[in-house]
Parts: structure tokens; C-alpha cells; sequence
């Protein structure tokens, strides 16, 4: 209880862990509610899962729960998963895809994600699993990052023309970016060209200051 009043005053470190991807992580009581950082962003818990929530808000509570299969690329602390199941009430199918297994671990042992009965963990590379997968989804979240940047192959027609077919027609994509400098809003300039006109593409920027959110809607 001390701990908690504290972390009102100051960020109260719970744990830190050292990981091969991600290489710092620290689980941290803010303000009262458990947050999970990298060495220079917050992973889960803080402005991500205000981002993200935004993000979700923007498609619609009441469309998300009418979806049966939902897609999450960059897992970490799982804080977007949680706003879906407790937060909108979100009961159908769950994966999650995530790189780091020692950020599971954490995430597991701190903020109960092996609890959530409706989500299946899949520890591989997002590129590679997106490559290999021939299921479809209504709705498709990426967030991946290695502390504040983002992985190339994210903007890549490659990558992209994948992630296109795994879309159900009136699904949706949310991908969240970082925008730190003048190329990475060039980036996402570009990024909006890979999308034909059957999709409905919208751009929401100075989310939380240095993020970029898409939403994309497969028409048909």
C-alpha cells in the first residue's frame, strides 16, 4: 500500500528484466496502476494503451464486439488486449503475436495476460507469421516496436500486400506509428500510397504527441 500512495509522488520500480529483443524492460507503479517500459518508451499500460484505446474508439466499441477474429502483431504487456476484453467486452478469438518471449513472461507474471481465456499466444516474428498465416481476420492491430523504432518491413509492399489478403472485407486495420522526425511523416505519407481505393484509409495525427494512428477499411 505504501508503494502504491508513492508512486503518485514518483514512479515506484516493481522489476526489472533484462531481454535478448527488447533488452530493458521495467514493470514500474505510476500513479497507482502498474506500467511496463522500454529503456526510452512505455510498452503497455500507459500512453500506449491511451493510444491504442483511441484507436479502437475510432472503429467503434459496438462494431468490435460483432468481430470474430482479432489479430495483434507486437504483443508486450498486452494492454491493448486488455481494453478489448475488459474494457469493450470483446468475447470472440484472440491472437496475439509476439517475438519476445521474456516480455510474455512479464507480462504473464505482472499483468495476468495468460488469464484472458479467449486469447492464444504465438512467440514468433510478426513478418514471419504473417508470411506463413492463411487465416483472415475482422480486425488487425500492429504494434510492434524495439524501443522507438519501428521495423522496415512495416512500410514494405511486401509485408503490406500480405496483410491486405489476411482482411476480411469490411475489417479493419489499426496501426500504430511513431513520428520522432521529418522522415518518419514522410514514411507515413508514403505509407497511405500502398492502399488502392478499396480501402478507406484515415490518418489521425499528434496522438499523445510523437504517435500517428491509421485506421484502414477493407471495402471490398
Amino acid at each position: 500500500m505504501l508503494k502504491k500512495i508513492l508512486s503518485f509522488f514518483i514512479p515506484v520500480n516493481v522489476a526489472k528484466k533484462h531481454s535478448d529483443v527488447s533488452q530493458q524492460l521495467e514493470v514500474t507503479l505510476n500513479y497507482g496502476k502498474l506500467v511496463l517500459d522500454s529503456k526510452n518508451t512505455n510498452y503497455s499500460y500507459g500512453s500506449l494503451q491511451r493510444i491504442l484505446r483511441k484507436g479502437l474508439h475510432y472503429i467503434g466499441y459496438e462494431r468490435i464486439r460483432g468481430f470474430k477474429e482479432v489479430l495483434v502483431l507486437g504483443v508486450a504487456g498486452g494492454s491493448v488486449i486488455k481494453t478489448l476484453v475488459d474494457e469493450i467486452g470483446y468475447k470472440g478469438n484472440i491472437t496475439g503475436v509476439e517475438i519476445d518471449a521474456k516480455v510474455i513472461e512479464v507480462a504473464n507474471t505482472y499483468f495476468g495476460l495468460n488469464q484472458i481465456p479467449n486469447l492464444n499466444i504465438v512467440i514468433e516474428d510478426a513478418f514471419e507469421f504473417v508470411l506463413k498465416s492463411q487465416s483472415k481476420y475482422d480486425l488487425i492491430i500492429i504494434d510492434i516496436f524495439k524501443d522507438t523504432e519501428m521495423p522496415a518491413f512495416l512500410f514494405e509492399d511486401f509485408f503490406i500486400k500480405h496483410i491486405k489478403q489476411m482482411l476480411n472485407v469490411n475489417g479493419f486495420i489499426l496501426f500504430n506509428t511513431m513520428t520522432l522526425t521529418k522522415q518518419h511523416f514522410e514514411r507515413n505519407q508514403a505509407f497511405k500510397a500502398h492502399y488502392d481505393d478499396s480501402f478507406s484509409v484515415r490518418l489521425y495525427p499528434k496522438v499523445e504527441v510523437h504517435n500517428e494512428l491509421f485506421t484502414i477499411k477493407k471495402l471490398r
